[in-house]
This record gives C-alpha cells, structure tokens and sequence, in this order.
C-alpha cells in the first residue's frame, strides 16, 4: 500500500509540472517575467522515505528538493552556497520547481556570506532565500578509548564531523567544550567524572548527528579486569615461563586509576631478552571451565545470541609508551586449546585473531600510544569465523556459534599471549629478532556490540 501511494503521488508530481511546463513553454514572456520570486516552503523529494514529500529546513548534497512559492517563471539563475547550479526549465512552473542540489556545492568551504542560501536570478530582480544546505550524513566510526577515566581525553573518528558543537554521552551528559577536526573527520572531548551508563555518543555539528557504535563506557560483558571483574587462571608458573600470574600484574603506569593491567612480556624475560622465532612467549588466561564468569552465555541478556558476528567484538585497552615496531604480536584465543604459534601456524584460521599494530596499509610504521587506547577485533576477524562468513554455501556464524564453541571446549579459558616468530601480515614480511621491548600492558578484556548506528534526519524514520 505504502509503494502504491508513492507511486500515485510521483505521477501526481509530474502531472502537475507538465501541466505547468505546457503553460510555460509556450509562453514567449516568461524569460522577462520580473515578479520577485517568493520561497512559501522547500519539501524533500524521497519516494522511499514514510513521507515522501517532506517539508523541511535543510537538505543535503545529492538530495532533489521541490521549492514551493511564486515567480518561479522566468528565473535565468539559481546559486546554492554561491554554487551556479544546473536546473531544468522542464520542471518548473510559476508556483513549483524541482532542483537537485549538486554534490559540488560547496557546504563548510562556502563563503559566510552565502553559506546556506538559495539565490533566485531574474532579470532586473533576485531573491535570496536562507535555507541551511549540508554535506552527506555524518558518521562516527571509531573512538580512541572507549572506557576512559575521568580526565582523559577522547577522540571520535569519522567523516562529516565538522563544526561538532555538542556531544551526549551515554545517560545524558552534555558537553560542549569540544575540539574538532576542520576536514570533519574527528571531534575530541575531555572525559567528564560520574559517567556510569554505557552506550553510544551522539554529537551535533555542521551536518547533522552523529551515533558511534553502542560501546563506549561499556562494561556489561567484561571478561577480566584484573582488578575483581572476571577471574585469572595460571598454571605451571616458573621464572623464565611463559605463564602469566598475579605477581606479574603491574600498576596502571599512567597513573590513570584504572588499577592493576598486565605487561604482556614481564620485565622478567625483557631482562633477558625474548629470542627470535620463540613461540609462546607468554600467555594471559582466564580462570576455566568451573567459573562463572566463563560461561558467556550470560552475555545474552546484553547482546542477543543471533548477534552477527560483525556486531559483536573483543574489545581490550592497550598502552605501550614507547615505540614498537620490529617484531613480535599478539595472539588472541577462544578457548585454551591452541599453542601459541602464531600467524602461519596450525593455530591461524582456527578460533584465533593477532594484534600487529605497527603494520598498516602494507608498510611498517612504529606503534606508540600518549595514554590507553582501545583495540576492537569483531568475531568476524577470528580466523574460522572469518572462512564460515566468506562461504557462501555456509549459515553465516552468530554469537550464539561463539558462545556454544566455548562452552564445548574442553578447557573454556579465553586468552591473549605473546610470540616472537617470522610472518607474514597485511602483506609485510617480518623477520624476527631479539625482543628486548617496548613494554605492553593491557587491560579490560570485554565483549561488546559494535553494529553502526544510523542516525535518520527524522524521527519518524527508524535507524538502522
């Protein structure tokens, strides 16, 4: 019914423009018509929209726009932000015309004297009518520390931020001391205290609003904090093993007061350095199959088990204050029952993700951090769900396939260790050598939803 009626409604449209066009082709005076044009009201022109023609105050690049008014006849020139812009005669009639705003049209670039005005050209007349003009929805696609502390500063990425004026933070909290990148793509913000819910950050700027991914402050489905939230296991511990235990747990060396974190590599084998091409350098787990905690079947209440997988991720905070860049990762497993070997080993392709931040974009560019930040790895990533989702003759794996993987395991322990071997990642090649540092510390192992949020310029269109 609904297409029906959008149907109907765009041969209406176009009827009653031919009917004005006919009127107005024939007519030799109308290109020295100089009745001043009058702007009664602008609709958006979107036969898939639940109205498809909306009045509106604003548009956007690319958008067909109905300029509703009088003395439209006879009109030479139209400037959107000062921008000549291309209309068809064919579409307009004395009360009515169709205009596409091109997706040239200057928008944070205009000049302030233009910006967000259409001017109407006629001879020996013009009108110029205020009406506010943006670029394509904005979009938040990362935050640089999803679960600061207050006082710490945090950035959101994207495109179209410009100009961001006010940021909402999860329970309601307004801020507007803001710094924001002039190409749009970021906005940044001090963390204030006393944030306690978790969700998405909304910010308003230039182009409209914005929604990050609902994880910031998110804490629902924390795997291990090390400091009370989620219990360690460790094992067979000796000096120059590879098991991580309580006594090499540090203190936050940012003073943030996150409390204890780990140094993935302890200073105990940085002493003596960790050998080129040794495997299972070191390994952080989980307490195992008889604590609660591991049973994340318990998550369900936060993130529904038919969750695709590209909607739900292992988020964890790493800091390391020194450059890294030459050799050695991080291998991150499911469950406990794979060695450690790394990217290239039986253990890739298998319920396993790595962490190689230095490479990027095919080269090698050295990782350091001013502070914690925050790594998101969807399933999606790890390795067997990776192949299942590139399968087209497979049923796509949601979280429920993660949840009930672990929970067959064997020895249900979730775990991030360190190796030190030859690999080959993003299309670089490294070779190892001797490990001596820089120190990593982690924390906050959690499981988080990262599905986008789309943000309607209406509310009564649903997001997505």
């Amino acid at each position: 019914m609904i297409i029906m009626k959008n149907i109907r409604y765009i041969k209406l449209i176009l009827l009653a423009l031919i009917a004005g066009m006919s009127w107005t082709s024939c007519n030799d005076d109308d290109t020295h018509d100089t009745t001043e044009v009058e702007v009664k009201q602008i609709y958006l022109e979107d036969y898939k929209s639940v109205v498809p023609d909306r009045p509106v105050d604003f548009a956007r690049l690319g958008q067909l726009i109905r300029i509703e008014g009088k003395g439209f006849t006879g009109v030479k020139k139209i400037y959107i932000n000062g921008y000549d812009t291309y209309f068809n005669l064919a579409y307009v009639t004395n009360t009515s015309m169709l205009l596409n705003v091109s997706d040239k049209t200057p928008v944070i670039e205009a000049a302030d004297n233009v910006r967000n005005t259409i001017r109407f050209v006629k001879s020996g007349t013009e009108t110029t009518y205020p009406f506010i003009i943006r670029a394509a929805s904005p979009s938040a696609t990362s935050i640089s520390n999803t679960l600061p502390m207050a006082g710490e500063k945090v950035i959101v990425s994207g495109a179209g931020l410009h100009e961001t004026v006010k940021v909402t933070l999860p329970g309601g909290t307004e801020i507007t001391s803001i710094e924001s990148d002039e190409d749009g793509e970021w906005y940044s913000f001090i963390m204030p205290s006393g944030i306690s819910e978790g969700g998405s950050i909304y910010s308003e700027g230039a182009n409209g609003t914005a929604a990050t991914a609902p994880y910031f402050n998110y804490i629902n489905c924390m795997v291990l904090n090390f400091d009370g939230q989620g219990s360690q296991g460790y094992w067979g511990w000796s000096e120059n093993g590879s098991m991580i235990n309580a006594d090499d747990l540090v203190d936050d060396p940012m003073n943030s007061g996150r409390g204890k974190c780990v140094q993935i590599v302890p200073d105990r084998l940085l002493e003596i350095g960790v050998a080129a091409g040794k495997t299972r350098v070191t390994e952080c787990w989980t307490a195992g199959n008889d604590n609660d905690d591991d049973d994340w079947s318990r998550m369900y209440t936060f993130i529904p088990e038919m969750t695709s997988l590209n909607e739900v991720a292992l988020q964890f905070d790493v800091c390391v204050p020194e450059a890294w860049g030459n050799c050695g990762y991080l291998q991150v497993v499911l469950y406990n029952s794979y060695n450690f070997l790394g990217i290239g080993s039986d253990d890739d392709g298998g319920r396993t993700a790595f962490y190689v931040p230095y490479i990027k974009e095919g080269t090698i560019t050295p990782f350091k951090t001013d502070g914690w930040v925050t790594v998101t790895i969807p399933f999606s990533e790890f390795g067997y769900y990776k192949k299942q989702l590139e399968d087209s003759e497979a049923i796509a794996p949601t979280f429920q396939n993660v949840v009930e993987d672990r929970l067959a395991a064997n020895y249900r322990n979730f775990g991030i260790g360190f190796v030190n071997n030859d690999f080959t990642y993003g299309g670089v090649s490294v070779t190892a050598t001797m490990f001596t540092g820089p120190k990593i510390y982690l924390d906050n192992w959690r499981i988080v939803p990262c599905e986008r949020v789309a943000v309607s310029d209406f509310n009564d269109e649903e997001s997505n």
